[in-house]
């Protein structure tokens, strides 16, 4: 049997997956980085009808319908006061494509990418699978990233750095300051700053801002995707946008590893971006009640945790021997460290499901934590 590259072998399947497979069939699955609402129906319905009307049955442009790219647009501007061409805009499978194709447009053999730790599981191993060397850098008491302390970072080998905010797996989200921060940090070092945006409609305490409001020299990209704002997972519909130049390398790998996004998702996506935004607005809602319910249970239970301003996840330090107890009791949560080595000590809980059933787990959280005094 002939070898494995050296990129995949440094790459491992998930640590998230890995807790999955070890809770019984039954458990609470506080694990799950997706929101527990459906689609809502007008994007569902605008699938159903480019499908009835044969509009998906062929390859759309490598880019994406022109009137999706023009929706993105158009969001852009409604949500973020950024002036984006439809031009310079790739529809993707999902942010995790997104991110794929801008590390691996810009990133050499050897070269460095900065990103949080804790952090989203996939900046290290997009980075490794794009040949890149991963710097992961360690977070603030309040578990948001400090713009020096990417700077410090930064060698004459460092090709890009990631924020992402609000973040997976903190909940944390940057100030309008660190955003500007970063990037002057991107004009002046002359890196990419690779701005995860996906979670940018779940902000319940201060504001989301983008690094690209605040860049002069295009030295920004920004991943985003309907999967967070619009429970649209499954769709696999994301989007990168940035200067015309770093587009036009993106395309280069996407066109020969992706062809399109799925056509019928395209369609849905449009509506979704076009069409009435309360479903939106009700998650956010209904996320800020559920946090602040989890909250109050980990103040009961003695856990300390930064107060999460945004996404849908809490991440409190925890003793040792917690998420095991709490996993054997019923209840899926995620080791801190499966999200990097900064992150051990502390439990990624997400709180994407309903409140009864997070009320329950929270009962079960408190008897595993007593069981451990």
């Amino acid at each position: 049997m002939t070898g494995f590259s050296r990129r995949v072998e440094q790459v491992s399947i998930s640590g998230i997956r890995e807790v999955f497979e070890a809770a019984g069939e039954d458990a609470i699955n506080l694990g799950l980085g997706q929101p527990d609402f459906p689609t809502p129906e007008h994007a569902r319905q605008a699938a159903i009808e480019a499908i009835r009307a044969g509009k998906v049955d062929a390859y759309t442009s490598n880019k994406g319908t022109e009137e999706l790219r023009k929706a993105i647009a158009a969001k852009h501007e409604r949500d973020n006061d950024l002036d984006v061409d439809p031009e310079d805009i790739i529809a993707t499978s999902g942010g995790s494509e997104a991110l794929h194709i801008a590390l691996e447009a810009h990133v050499d053999a050897g070269q460095e990418v900065i990103f949080p730790d804790p952090g989203f599981v996939s900046y290290d191993a997009l980075t490794h699978l794009a040949g890149g060397t991963p710097r992961p850098v360690p977070l603030r008491e309040d578990l948001t990233m400090a713009p020096e302390t990417v700077e410090e970072a930064i060698t004459d080998d460092t090709a890009a750095f990631v924020v992402n905010s609000p973040a997976n797996p903190t909940g944390a989200v940057q100030s309008p300051e660190d955003m500007r921060e970063f990037a002057r940090i991107a004009d002046e070092h002359d890196v990419l700053c690779i701005s995860d945006e996906v979670y940018e409609h779940q902000v319940f305490e201060g504001e989301h801002r983008s690094p690209a409001e605040f860049s002069d020299t295009g030295n920004v990209v920004v991943v985003n995707a309907c999967s967070k704002a619009y429970s649209m997972t499954g769709w696999r519909l994301g989007w990168v946008t940035g200067s015309t130049d770093r587009i036009e390398r993106m395309l280069r790998v996407h066109q020969y590893a992706q062809a399109c996004a799925s056509a019928p998702a395209q369609y849905a996506a449009e509506a979704a971006l076009t069409g009435p935004q309360d479903p939106v607005a009700e998650m956010r809602d209904a996320f800020q009640e559920r946090r602040d319910v989890l909250l109050d249970g980990l103040d009961e239970m003695g856990l300390d945790c930064p107060t999460p301003k945004g996404a849908f996840y809490a991440m409190p330090k925890v003793p040792d021997g917690w998420v095991d107890e709490v996993i054997d009791r019923g209840v899926v949560v995620v080791p801190g460290d499966a999200f990097g080595e900064h992150g051990a000590g502390y439990a990624r809980i997400s709180y994407a499901t309903d409140m009864e059933t997070l009320k329950e787990a929270i009962g079960i959280m408190a008897d595993a934590t007593e069981a451990l005094r």
